[in-house]
């Protein structure tokens, strides 16, 4: 297991969506052994121009690899394979 998150949620208060996300994001790590972050936009100007009309946004090693909802297995297939 890492000790670095290699997830990051990108969420606001009230999103049913991002709830839905979180719940997804649990069943992916428990099978990779990943841990991921969550990130809220409200009170950050820079998250919310960037994110704010896609929310939730999931961000795999720093760069979007989804937003409104998560793609389960193309996520966990992406944290599996080996980094050329």
């Amino acid at each position: 297991m890492s000790t670095d998150a290699r997830l990051t949620l990108i969420t606001r208060p009230g999103c049913h969506l991002c709830e839905d996300a979180k719940v997804a994001l649990d069943r992916v790590v428990a099978v990779t052994g990943d841990r991921w972050i969550e990130k809220d936009v409200t009170g950050d100007i820079e998250l919310e121009r960037e994110y704010g009309d896609r929310l939730p946004v999931v961000l795999l090693d720093g760069k979007e690899h989804g937003y409104w909802r998560v793609e389960e297995e193309r996520l966990l297939r992406d944290l599996t394979t080996p980094q050329l």
